[in-house]
């Protein structure tokens, strides 16, 4: 039955809707009296003029649409496609074969027309949220040869809304902040909410806010949707956080519209509204009177309910602080005041203080009575100790010459024993910072004497430490610094900057500038250095060359002629002497070599040596160098392969080249075999006329010699054999 209901209602509502579109046309065709109204569609235009009181005048153009635009209602979902509206043309009068036709957005998918009559049909459920109109194109064709009667025409189908999006915190939930204390109506923060459905048409759109959860601490505009105190002070020490539901419903807020829901979480920010509170009222601290300056001698904490930079708080010595011993800093991570020295303690003077110190908030707001302030009382009692002799200073500056003697006393360093009791000091150089062993100090007095020659341009400065060491307590250090500077003293004669090696063109000019030479010293006069240059005195009536003074510590070398040739002499030597300005002057002798060189007309140096004489015309140094390595190559070949010739041809025993001969010895006797070793011997054969110590048998005829022993042919075989060897007499 409720289902029925709500068909019986979709389709009264449809009715009405149709019946409202088919009538608007019409109705504007009703002529009005004394008035003159034209209504354009598309192209065609009906145009009603008032002639006079009871007469009507009409003129039409060529061709006139009876509708504007047309109207679907969204989200109709019945089940035949829903009416839009109907075309019309005055070229539609029964009698002519024409046809409707449809283009544009959804022509053929959303929407339909029936190409008899007109008629305009949605296909489709439709939803403005998506798409709010469309725009399509009329025309109508002859039926059968599909050729346009008129130009097409636009015209727009508006989707019409209803109320079927419920508001949407697009931003939501929502984080928001206002300091406590904040008085009634102040604004807190703004929430929107957004509505699908259309501003323009009906109250869909149109939203109402209002507080589900927060009241009585706040309140909202049902408008502007801003969220603003409502109770008076609002603590943050006794509550931080509170979370706000905001609802915000459509239709106006009346019954039947949607809504939509939101969580605002309101913070309460500090402001300075409580002062700094001391934990106690009386501190006390027991300080050695050895406490280093700038350690810390005791803490004091005042503590503060607010948070953050309210709660900070900075600490001073208001009283009891005469002599400025001591001062007081806030330690930015504890929020403590940190009482530390500022002077040494000295308990033979003074053994006790009375301080008061102040915490104050950094930070104030005149609006909460500030700035809040506390007070504490602070005493310090200074305990005895024993303590390390004190240096006269902490850091000495000694000078001494580079050249003084062994034992040349630099300086003295003096230290005492600061306690009544006044113990004797003695005084120790650390050699970690002496390793070389360079200084000596006298451990009674403190006199600090030279061990080992000192040269001003290896070190210029020694830094040592000098310590000092009670008599009565080792353990009873203290250590001064001593810086040493050597003086110094002229012991370095000067000497070229760099190694020069000047080029001479064979084409120059004479008074031609070859090189500019400048020296330096390593020795540091304290007026500066000043060099005097000048050849030695065998070479001041040379023919080649000079030199003139530059007039700043420098000087120009330059030729005399332009005769210089490579093939009579490739490289000058040109010793120059180098003199200081110190007392006593020092002076070095440097030579400065000169190459001869061929240079081009604009005096580019292009070949310095010798040899560039002498090569032929169009073949480089790498050419001749490449041939004769050939060359080379080929020799070691021949050399390779004569060797081994002769090797191949050279006999197997060659004792003297002076005396060779040749014997051949034969004999037809059965061999020993390997057990016959004494059938022949070689030393023999090599040396006939008895060459260590073997001599041949004269008695026997040499083909004799070599006959085997009895008995020993009958096991081995017949062997005939002939021997050709060379014998060295």
């Amino acid at each position: 039955m409720p289902k029925r209901s709500e068909d019986m209602f979709m389709d009264l509502w449809t009715s009405l809707v149709l019946v409202w579109i088919t009538c608007v046309p019409y109705t504007s065709m009703t002529p009005i009296t004394d008035q003159s109204k034209s209504i354009q569609t598309g192209g065609s235009a009906a145009v009603v003029s008032s002639v006079g009181e009871g007469q009507r005048l009409l003129s039409r153009a060529k061709r006139g649409w009876v509708w504007n635009q047309m109207f679907v209602l969204e989200e109709f979902s019945g089940p035949d496609p829903i009416l839009v509206g109907r075309l019309h043309t005055d070229l539609d009068v029964g009698n002519k074969n024409i046809k409707y036709v449809l283009a544009g957005e959804g022509a053929g998918t959303i929407f339909a027309i029936n190409e008899m009559t007109g008629d305009i049909h949605a296909m489709k459920r439709l939803d403005r949220e998506e798409k709010a109109e469309y725009t399509l194109t009329a025309q109508v064709i002859n039926a059968d040869t599909d050729e346009p009667l008129e130009p097409p025409s636009e015209f727009i189908i508006k989707v019409q809304d209803i109320n079927d999006n419920p508001p949407q915190f697009i931003e939501g939930p929502y984080r928001a902040s206002v300091p406590e204390m904040s008085t009634v109506g102040t604004p807190v923060t703004r929430v929107t909410a957004t509505d699908a459905d259309d501003p323009v048409y009906g109250n869909s759109a149109k939203l109402v806010y209002s507080i589900l959860e927060g009241q009585p601490y706040f309140s909202i505009d049902p408008n502007s949707a801003t969220i603003k105190i409502a109770l008076h002070g609002m603590d943050r020490e006794m509550r931080e956080e509170y979370l706000v539901v905001i609802q915000a419903k459509d239709m106006g807020g009346h019954m039947g519209g949607l809504s939509g829901t939101t969580t605002v979480t309101v913070t309460l920010t500090d402001i300075n509204d409580n002062p700094p509170k001391f934990s106690k009222s009386l501190y006390e601290f027991v300080l050695p009177e050895d406490l280093a300056i700038g350690k810390p001698g005791g803490k004091v904490k005042a503590n503060d309910r607010d948070v953050g930079e309210n709660a900070k708080s900075t600490y001073s010595i208001i009283e009891g602080d005469d002599r400025g011993m001591f001062e007081i800093f806030t330690d930015s991570q504890t929020q403590e005041g940190i009482l530390r020295l500022k002077k040494p303690l000295d308990f033979e003077t003074k053994r006790a203080y009375t301080l008061k110190v102040e915490a104050t908030n950094a930070r104030f707001e005149p609006s909460s009575g500030g700035p809040f302030k506390d007070t504490a009382t602070v005493k310090i009692v200074v305990e005895d100790s024993d303590e390390p002799p004190v240096f006269s200073k902490s850091m000495y500056v000694l000078e001494v010459n580079e050249n003084a003697p062994i034992n040349t006393v630099i300086g003295t360093v003096t230290a005492r024993d600061p306690d009544a009791t006044g113990s004797l000091v003695r005084y120790f150089i650390d050699r970690h910072t002496d390793l070389e062993r360079q200084f000596n100090i006298n451990v009674d007095d403190g006199k600090i004497t030279l061990a080992k020659p000192l040269d001003r341009e290896t070190d210029m400065w020694h830094n040592i430490t000098v310590t000092a060491a009670e008599v009565r307590n080792h353990s009873q250090i203290s250590r001064a610094i001593v810086a040493i500077r050597v003086m110094d003293i002229n012991d370095n004669a000067p000497e070229f900057a760099t190694e020069y090696e000047a080029f001479l063109c064979e084409n120059g000019k004479p008074g031609q500038v070859i090189q500019t030479v400048s020296a330096v010293d390593k020795d540091d006069p304290i007026q500066g250095h000043y060099f005097d240059y000048r050849l030695v005195p065998e070479m001041l009536n040379n023919p080649n060359f000079t030199i003139k003074n530059n007039q700043d510590n420098s000087i120009s070398v330059l030729a005399k002629h332009d005769t210089f040739r490579r093939q009579k002499q490739e490289t000058y030597l040109l010793p120059i002497i180098v003199t200081d300005n110190g007392n006593p002057p020092m002076s070095s002798t440097n030579t400065l070599t000169i190459r001869v060189c061929g240079c081009s007309k604009e005096g580019i140096v292009q070949s310095c040596n010798v040899e560039a004489y002498v090569l032929p015309i169009g073949l480089s140094m790498g050419a001749l160098i490449a041939i004769l390595a050939c060359i080379i190559l080929l020799l070691v070949i021949v050399v390779l392969f004569v060797t081994l010739r002769r090797h191949k041809n050279e006999p197997l025993i060659i004792k003297d080249d002076e005396d060779v001969r040749e014997n051949i010895i034969r004999y037809d006797d059965e061999g020993g075999g390997e057990e016959d070793t004494e059938a022949f011997d070689i030393a023999t054969l090599q040396n006939p006329d008895g060459i260590n110590g073997y001599l041949p048998r004269k008695d026997i005829k040499p083909d004799l010699q070599f006959m085997p022993r009895a008995g020993q042919h009958s096991a081995k075989r017949q062997t005939t054999t002939s021997i050709g060897f060379k014998v060295n007499l």
